[in-house]
C-alpha cells in the first residue's frame, strides 16, 4: 500500500517481501554461501551495516572500540553459519566532511585489530560524504565441516547457547549512566560487562569444537544462529523457520551468578541484545557432547512440534506459557540500541 512505512512494517516483514527478489530460502540467514571453485569448502558473506545513534555513540563507543565491535558482530554472522576461517572483509564509510582524520584512523586501527586477532584481512571498499557517520562492512569467510542454518532445527533438539546473555546490555546501561549508583554493581561485574558491550567475540571457537565431538553415527545438521538481536528473537527464529516450537527453562537462562541481585537479568538475558553468542538447536547426543567439551556452552531448552493453535512459538518449560519480552525494534524512533 502507498502509505505504508518501514516503521509500520517492521523488519521482519520487510525481509519477508523483500525475499522475493532472491532464491527461495536464500535471505533466511544472516549470511549467504557462495559455491567456491578453488576449494571445496563454500564461500560465505555477509553485510552489516551500524549507523550513528542507532547502533553506537560516543557516549557509549570510542572509535577503536567501534572498530573492533563492527568488525566483530560482522564475523559473528559468519561464525553462525558455520565459518572457521575468516578471509577479510570490505569497509563502506560514510561521514560528514566534518569529522575528524584521527576518529577514522581509531576506527580502523579497532577495525585491523579485530582482523588480526581472528585472521583475515582487509580486501577494499569505499567512502562518501553523509549526514551521518555510517560504516557497512561486508565479511568473508570459508565454511568449515558443514553449514549452519536457522531453518535446519528439529523435533526433540536440545536448544544450547554458547555463553552467557545479558552482559552487553548491562554494559550499556552502565555506559549511559542508566544504573545508579554505578556502585552498586560489583567492579569486576561493571568492568566486564563494559567490555563485552564495546569488545564482543565472534564465536569460531565452538565452530571448530562441532566437528570434532560429533558423534559417529549423527550426520551434520545444526540450527543455528547469533543472539545479535536477543536471545528469545533468536529462538523464535530458530523455530519459526524451522516449522517448530521451543520450549525454554527459566531455571537454565544463560545468566551469570554475579548478575544474580540485578533485577532486569532475565529481561537483559531474553531482550537485551547484542551478546553475539551462539543459539544452536541439534540432536541431543551431540549437544550434550558440545555441553562437555566447552564449559561456556549450556542447554537452554528443546524443540517440540509445532502448535497450529499458538501465535508464538516460545514458551516456558515449567509452565507452557508465552515467553514475552521487550526486544529491539529495527525502524522503530525510539530504538535504544547504541
Amino acid at each position: 500500500m502507498a502509505n505504508e512505512t518501514l516503521g509500520s512494517l517492521g523488519e521482519r516483514e520487510l525481509l519477508s517481501r523483500l525475499a522475493k527478489y532472491a532464491p527461495p530460502g536464500q535471505l533466511d540467514d544472516d549470511a549467504a554461501f557462495l559455491e567456491n571453485d578453488v576449494n571445496s569448502n563454500s564461500l560465505v558473506v555477509n553485510t552489516d551495516v551500524f549507523v550513528e545513534t542507532i547502533h553506537f555513540s560516543e557516549l557509549t563507543t570510542r572509535p577503536s572500540d567501534l572498530g573492533w565491535r563492527a568488525t566483530a558482530a560482522t564475523l559473528s554472522d559468519l561464525a553462525a553459519t558455520g565459518c572457521d576461517q575468516v578471509i577479510g572483509l570490505t569497509v563502506g564509510l560514510v561521514a560528514p566532511s566534518t569529522t575528524n582524520w584521527e576518529w577514522v584512523a581509531k576506527v580502523y586501527k579497532g577495525l585491523k585489530t579485530c582482523l588480526d586477532f581472528y585472521g583475515g584481512t582487509l580486501l577494499g571498499g569505499d567512502c562518501s560524504e553523509g549526514a551521518e557517520r555510517i560504516l557497512a562492512i561486508t565479511a568473508f569467510g570459508k565454511l568449515g565441516a558443514g553449514g549452519i542454518h536457522r531453518n535446519k532445527a528439529k523435533t526433540g533438539d536440545w536448544i544450547v547457547a554458547s555463553g552467557p546473555h545479558g552482559l552487553s546490555r548491562l554494559g550499556l546501561a552502565l555506559l549511559q549512566n542508566k544504573i545508579m549508583p554505578p556502585n552498586q554493581i560489583p567492579f569486576f561485574l561493571r568492568q566486564q560487562a563494559i567490555e563485552c558491550h564495546r569488545r564482543p567475540n565472534a564465536r569460531f571457537d565452538i565452530i571448530k569444537i562441532l566437528d570434532k565431538i560429533r558423534p559417529k553415527n549423527i550426520p551434520w545438521r545444526i540450527g543455528g544462529t547469533d543472539s545479535s538481536d536477543g536471545l528469545l528473537e533468536s529462538v523464535s527464529s530458530l523455530a519459526r523457520t524451522s516449522y517448530c516450537h521451543a520450549k525454554i527453562d527459566r531455571m537454565a537462562l544463560p545468566i551469570l551468578t554475579s548478575m544474580g541481585l540485578l533485577i532486569e537479568k532475565t529481561q537483559w538475558c531474553l531482550c537485551g541484545g547484542e551478546d553475539f553468542e551462539l543459539i544452536l538447536s541439534l540432536p541431543e547426543d551431540w549437544a550434550r557432547a558440545l555441553i562437555q567439551a566447552s564449559p561456556t556452552c549450556q542447554k537452554i531448552g528443546v524443540m517440540v512440534e509445532k502448535r497450529e493453535s499458538s501465535s508464538s512459538c516460545v514458551s516456558w518449560l515449567d509452565n507452557d506459557e508465552e515467553v514475552n519480552g521487550s526486544q529491539f525494534i529495527h525502524f522503530r524512533k525510539s530504538n535504544q540500541k547504541i
